[in-house]
């Protein structure tokens, strides 16, 4: 979240579009509520009438995987009618930077962008730059009005999406869409605030990150970024899948998203030149250009004196990807089940029923010599062998069963979404022979090390150098019992020799050796300082003796009134409630909105240990020190990019400088009625139809599957099931697997609530009963009518043990990921559903 979870009650318009808080995060419903209760109004976007919908002043029906086009009608009309906030637009979003001459876009190019090789199936950005001066800084045009500006460019490509267009595309009727675009619009005003809500409904598509990106151009548009009430909000779908994305548990980052080093970038420095974001810009804080002091402190952080200046603190030891590889969750359990893997760690998960392609995830386990399944019950991965319809004598898979403790058996800290980490005490030991996961991986690494001092390897550094300094040691050097308290000092920080501040006369001391560090503002790239995650920098610190675990803190005081609470618990980065707060400004550092100031300059601040005049922020913690634009030492305030500015224009990303509307692999279209693009150009295609891959297949626009699908959770069941589904008073709520289809597809179908019916895609079948509901309507796309089905997918064939619950919905969605992150495509494929 670039905002915090309470914050929601300070906007005016609330939008949820591919989420549904009001049973996947039904607590935070209640800071919608609270909203509603100021006079917020509340919008929802969703191909089904969820329980959100049911709280919501305006509800929008939209076939799934449509979402960009809808946002890009929104974008056309807040540009038509001149409601962007143009002060906010101009001094802080790249919109009158000059593009390259020789950009074309998708209306130029039938649906591409400048620079496409159909080979490769990948765009040469060379177009996608922008116009420098003779300083190496973008040129702009303030006054919006060159052809080659950003927002020209933005002006022309959306003029396509018209609300014919869009309303032919999504299913949504006219009226629908003019009222959201109309009310949301609204909120591009100094006085107003609009926040929007998002989940997996926008993730999980082969243009998920275009999703965000589009909503991204309208908050920037409107002024919504920075300011209280506003934000791109992401509801996880884990309490804790903020904090392992944190702590690098993605193939692509290490911990505080430090970019994983190719084989090419053979040394520390080769890193910090390719790797190190660069503005020539005085005004651009450009924070990234840090990131040689946070790979230098995480490298002492996990080699400690083992890492020196001499071996380049260890860098060699540090793992590297192969140049071009990808090791995404699809592109792993497609090399397993290529028999590419011996061994694979189902760590908390159950792929077999939370992968896509489930099928072919299942398969692949088979491919394997073992497996090590460690959670709280056995589950259809674990037991994937004995799964109906497998011969276990055919499976050579050896699975080993390590039980786990649950979240309230260990001590340690959780970080939601809106970035805050927090402390939590264990309440009951683990029961039985179940550890907690940091014993397991102690037990894991002493015994490696172990073996590669007994019996030697090739290459036995990036192991035997590693620090482990987590607890008490027994006199064969191994941590006896984990001291989590140890884990969360060494990502903190600490000062490894003292530091000084040589800037100054007398020079002042930043901190002293052995002390924990006081911020990543004070990590250093010569290796005098460590530090596991730099985000965390300050998490957990000390003042003088006093060591204070940030995290732990509990304080209620809040005397801003808009929920900031910053005593309670503590938020990366350095307790900034908000990012990119200095945008809530002008450029003199006034409020844009005085009621609902999140910082604001005061000229007449003073030191509070030597009461003389330092002018600075008062407020939340502001994004950078710097003055407001309008001084001399002003700064941008989009501080993590390279250029300071909010970006209309991404040239960053894979399939386009703008989101551009592509139908999901699968459809029920044969064109795309925008363009003559179908789908994404630039995403990973699995099948093959000449090598033969069977599993990978889809079909669109086929008689054999003409209806939408989409899949979801429900409240009574938490991801696979695996812990809800073996709780009794949960599992009678919410028995098994069901479909919900429209009461029009019910009479087409002669389907009753209750019948048992059979969903089948081109790769897969489940049964499920049949919920006949109003909650789906039938689409008008393209002039024809489109059924929508969903199903959720927290069932498996492993419990309940009758094989009453059905089996996973993963079962029918496609092996396809979006273009940039690669996270699948669960949300719109296409089946049929016959009455067994």
């Amino acid at each position: 979240m670039t905002n915090h979870w309470i914050d929601v009650k300070n906007a005016d318009v609330i939008l949820v579009m591919g989420a549904n808080p009001a049973e996947n995060h039904p607590i935070s419903m209640k800071w919608v509520l609270r909203a509603k209760e100021k006079g917020a109004k509340l919008i929802v976007v969703d191909p089904r009438f969820t329980r959100t919908a049911a709280k919501a002043d305006i509800y929008a029906p939209m076939r799934s995987g449509t979402d960009i086009a809808f946002l890009g009608g929104m974008v056309k009309y807040i540009l038509d009618n001149h409601l962007y906030f143009k002060d906010y637009v101009v001094n802080y979003t790249n919109a009158a930077f000059l593009v390259n001459p020789e950009y074309k876009g998708p209306g130029e190019l039938k649906g591409l962008f400048s620079g496409y090789d159909d080979k490769t199936r990948k765009y040469d950005k060379k177009t996608w730059s922008y116009q420098m001066d003779e300083k190496g800084i973008p040129q702009k045009d303030l006054s919006l009005k060159d052809k080659n500006c950003v927002f020209q460019l933005l002006k022309k490509h959306y003029s396509r999406y018209k609300l014919d267009t869009v309303s032919s595309i999504t299913g949504t009727p006219k009226e629908k869409l003019l009222e959201v675009y109309k009310t949301y619009a609204s909120t591009g005003k100094p006085n107003r605030a609009g926040t929007e809500l998002y989940a997996m409904g926008w993730t999980q598509h082969t243009v998920g990150t275009q999703n965000i990106r589009a909503m991204s151009v309208i908050q920037l548009l409107l002024g919504n970024i920075g300011i209280a009430g506003g934000g791109i909000n992401a509801l996880r779908g884990e309490s804790n899948v903020q904090g392992s994305t944190d702590h690098g548990l993605l193939f692509h980052i290490l911990p505080g998203y430090l970019p994983v080093p190719t084989a090419s970038v053979v040394d520390l420095k080769t890193y910090t030149e390719k790797l190190t974001p660069k503005t020539k810009d005085p005004k651009s804080v450009n924070w990234w250009g840090n990131r040689p002091k946070y790979i230098t402190s995480y490298l002492k952080a996990i080699y400690g004196n083992n890492a020196t200046k001499d071996n380049d603190f260890g860098y060699a030891w540090l793992p590297k990807l192969d140049e071009g590889m990808n090791a995404s969750w699809l592109m792993l359990f497609d090399q397993m089940f290529k028999g590419k893997f011996e061994g694979f760690f189902a760590w908390g998960q159950n792929p077999a029923c939370s992968g896509a392609n489930a099928g072919k995830v299942r398969k692949a386990l088979a491919k394997l010599k073992w497996m090590v399944n460690v959670n709280l019950f056995d589950n259809e991965t674990g037991s994937f062998w004995r799964a109906p319809g497998t011969n276990p004598a055919e499976i050579q898979t050896e699975v080993f069963m390590l039980p786990a403790a649950s979240s309230v058996e260990k001590e340690g800290s959780i970080t939601n979404s809106s970035r805050l980490a927090q402390w939590r005490t264990r309440a009951i030991p683990p029961i039985g022979e179940s550890k907690p996961d940091s014993e397991i991986m102690n037990e894991l690494y002493f015994r490696v090390k172990k073996l590669y001092k007994t019996k030697g390897s090739k290459f036995t550094a990036p192991i035997m150098n590693l620090t482990w300094n987590y607890g008490k040691k027994g006199d064969d050097g191994k941590v006896k019992e984990i001291n989590i308290h140890q884990v969360a000092k060494e990502i903190n920080g600490y000062y490894l020799e003292d530091l000084f501040d040589n800037k100054v006369t007398p020079p002042k001391q930043l901190g002293k050796k052995g002390e924990l560090c006081a911020s990543f503002v004070t990590l250093q790239a010569d290796g005098t300082t460590s530090c596991g995650n730099w985000i965390y920098s300050q998490s957990y610190t000390q003042k003088e003796d006093k060591v204070i675990n940030m995290m732990a803190r509990r304080k209620k005081t809040d005397t801003t009134g808009l929920g900031l609470y910053p005593e309670w618990a503590w938020a990366w980065p350095v307790n900034r409630r908000i990012i990119y707060n200095r945008a809530s400004v002008d450029p003199q550092g006034r409020p844009w909105d005085p009621k609902r100031a999140v910082i604001k300059w005061n000229p007449d601040k003073l030191d509070p240990k030597t009461k003389k005049p330092a002018p600075g922020w008062d407020g939340d913690v502001p994004d950078g020190p710097a003055p407001p634009m309008a001084d001399e030492k002003g700064k941008y305030p989009f501080i993590m990019r390279a250029d300071g500015m909010g970006a209309i224009f991404g040239p960053g990303l894979a399939d386009g400088p703008f989101p551009e509307h592509y139908e999901a692999l699968e459809c029920p279209l044969q064109e795309n009625v925008m363009s003559k693009q179908r789908i994404n150009p630039t995403i990973k295609l699995f099948y093959d139809k000449d090598k033969g891959s069977p599993e990978d297949i889809f079909i669109s626009c086929d008689i054999r599957f003409p209806y939408v699908a989409t899949t979801y959770r429900v409240s009574e069941h938490w991801q696979t099931g695996v812990m809800t589904r073996h709780q009794p008073w949960l599992l009678e709520m919410m028995p098994q697997q069901f479909v919900e289809i429209s009461e029009e597809l019910a009479n087409e179908k002669k389907i009753k609530s209750g019948d048992k019916v059979r969903v089948k895609s081109a790769r897969g079948e489940v049964w499920a009963i049949a919920v006949v509901t109003k909650r789906f309507k039938p689409f008008k796309v393209a002039g024809s009518t489109v059924h929508q089905v969903g199903l959720p997918w927290c069932f498996g064939w492993q419990y309940p043990e009758d094989k009453s619950g059905g089996d996973s919905a993963n079962l029918l969605t496609p092996t396809i990921g979006d273009a940039n992150t690669m996270i699948p495509e669960t949300k719109a494929f296409m089946v049929n559903v016959e009455k067994i």
